[in-house]
């Protein structure tokens, strides 16, 4: 057993050893800030950076990433599993830049805030009114009088159009008289109070989620395209939607950028646990949502935005429509990263490259059930094999039955794919060149983590033999689910984040190594645009791009042009 001398020495070498690498990689005008938090010291992964009374930055050590969060008293909403969060600081953030766009973004919803409203005066009166009616209508109009409930409709809105329609709660996130007992108009008052003053005090970027330390190469690279364009810096022009917000937090927000030893009043006051934590826990205790999942909900609302995108390389994938056809146009080169359809869907005019994945292996399958139809002639020498009868029978319990991506199953769906999409080359395991790029289209419907090692050998063997000598040709490797966790978005805090799924195969890294290849592109884990659709990481020794572009009425695709041209 160790003593505790021997204990306190190991611990302070942890300590020191995590200061190290912090020190190391944060630039030098964040680092010098570790010392003036007190707490940093006992904290080995998360560090302070810059903080008020309800806020801090914090930098986490093992993943490099920075971070605002709540010091825990202040809450964001009293309505339970309220997951709008992100969105809402996106949508504050957006108002103080451009509040004439978000007017112009909300007055283009009007048909679906028409429809939430309705529902919401339904909630709380158990009347039924339509769209046109004068409760709907002045419902509608209260909304531009206040300008942080105008904040949380276009956070709504967003989500709406990311994630699809919402069904809990309406009445407190779109009616003023029950969204002022929700706590969130103070929340987002103490947030952009803090942002900005984080701004004006350290050299930071945020959109909201994201953030960015400006002047730094290896913060810029892996913070990159991230929604920064819209972001909030010590250089923005925040006056417009600062004159907007109501007086006492304009002021409060003036006050903390110039200190004044004058008092001001300050409205819209936050919900504090300290003060209403029993009463939250109350209300959350017995909590049931009512809620509609948004497929249901889908074809109640209307799609507002634009359908079609001028990408030169689109980049999209977990389409899932469900209406027999394409929800986006795209005329140029699309790389479809699988997932397209629910529904057996045809296209006949999209062009680019495809790339098989889970959802395709059902979608594929015949209409009829009767399975002595012609139909199914090319299914039948997989009758028998257990994981074709558990896809068929139960698809979402069997997907890590599938086969490695070099079974002939995946070969029946790609002629089968082909045939919907004449325009497009399915490529199962197999490349091709566009405009001197070299695509490579590899068969990973899912993450086989069982069988990791059979899963990477397949890998390491298809690209030898796709690849081939040709090490020069730029080169994109596109899979429906990631490769491994090192060319992947998906974040290790996701429940579908598997810590084990690493590339533990030497060879490929020296495969990378060899040959120039530019990044990997990936979809299958649903991730909204809002989190970020790329980004660069290292790997084999080079940096690489990854990107997700998963579709929503807010992202029809990623233009990869962006990032060929770096």
């Amino acid at each position: 057993m160790k003593s505790n001398l021997s204990i306190e020495k190991s611990n302070k070498k942890q300590e020191l050893s995590a200061s190290a690498k912090a020190e190391t990689v944060l630039p030098a005008e964040l680092a010098a800030r570790l010392d003036l938090y007190p707490e940093n010291k006992r904290r080995p992964v998360n560090k302070t950076l810059f903080k008020n009374e309800f806020f801090q930055l914090t930098y986490h050590v093992r993943d490099y990433s920075l971070d605002i969060s709540s010091r825990g008293d202040i809450v964001y909403s009293a309505i339970p599993y309220d997951t709008a969060r992100n969105y809402i600081q996106r949508a504050a953030i957006q108002y103080l830049l451009h509040p004439e766009e978000v007017r112009k973004y909300i007055e283009l919803h009007k048909p679906t805030l028409e429809k939430y409203l309705m529902l919401s005066i339904y909630q709380v009166t158990n009347q039924r009114v339509n769209e046109q009616s004068p409760e709907v209508q002045q419902a509608y109009e209260a909304i531009f009088q206040n300008p942080l409930l105008e904040i949380q409709i276009l956070g709504r809105l967003l989500q709406h159009d990311e994630t699809g329609p919402l069904s809990a709660n309406l009445a407190g996130k779109f009616l003023f008289s029950e969204n002022v007992k929700t706590g969130i108009a103070g929340y987002i008052a103490e947030y952009l109070n803090f942002v900005v003053q984080l701004t004006q005090s350290l050299p930071i970027m945020t959109d909201g989620k994201n953030l960015q330390f400006l002047g730094s190469g290896q913060q810029e690279n892996r913070m990159a395209n991230k929604g920064m364009q819209q972001a909030l810096t010590f250089e923005s022009d925040i006056a417009p939607g600062l004159n907007l917000l109501p007086q006492e937090v304009k002021q409060s927000i003036e006050r903390s950028i110039v200190p004044t030893t004058q008092p001001l009043p300050v409205n819209n006051r936050p919900l504090l646990r300290s003060e209403f934590g029993k009463e939250l826990s109350e209300v959350r205790k017995g909590y049931v949502a009512h809620s509609v999942h948004p497929d249901e909900l889908g074809s109640y609302f209307e799609n507002v935005l634009s359908t079609e995108n001028t990408n030169q390389l689109n980049v999209i994938s977990d389409v899932h429509a469900t209406d027999g056809k394409l929800p986006f146009v795209n005329r140029q080169f699309n790389i479809l990263a699988g997932d397209l359809s629910d529904s057996h869907v045809k296209d006949e005019t999209i062009k680019g490259i495809y790339v098989i994945g889970n959802h395709d292996l059902l979608d594929t399958l015949p209409i009829t059930s009767d399975k002595t139809d012609e139909a199914w002639d090319l299914w039948r020498p997989f009758y028998r094999k257990k994981w074709f009868k558990e896809l068929v029978k139960n698809p979402d319990d069997s997907w890590f039955l599938l086969p490695t991506g070099d079974h002939p199953y995946y070969g029946v769906v790609q002629t089968e794919l082909a045939k919907r999409y004449p325009k497009v080359a399915v490529l199962n395991n197999q490349s091709l060149i566009h405009d001197g790029v070299r695509y490579v289209g590899l068969t990973i419907p899912v993450a086989l983590v069982d069988r990791k090692k059979a899963q990477q050998q397949f890998i390491l063997h298809t690209l030898q033999a796709v690849l081939e000598e040709d090490r020069d040709i730029p080169t994109i490797l596109v899979s429906h689910a990631p490769l491994f966790n090192e060319l992947s978005l998906l974040p290790p805090k996701s429940e579908a984040y598997n810590k084990d799924y690493t590339c533990s195969e030497p060879e490929i890294e020296a495969l990378f190594e060899q040959y120039n290849i530019l990044g990997a592109i990936h979809g299958h884990h649903h991730l909204p645009a809002s989190s970020g659709r790329f980004k660069y990481t290292e790997f084999a020794g080079k940096k690489l791009f990854v990107v997700c572009s998963i579709y929503s009425k807010i992202n029809t695709g990623f233009e990869l042009m962006s990032l060929m041209k770096n």
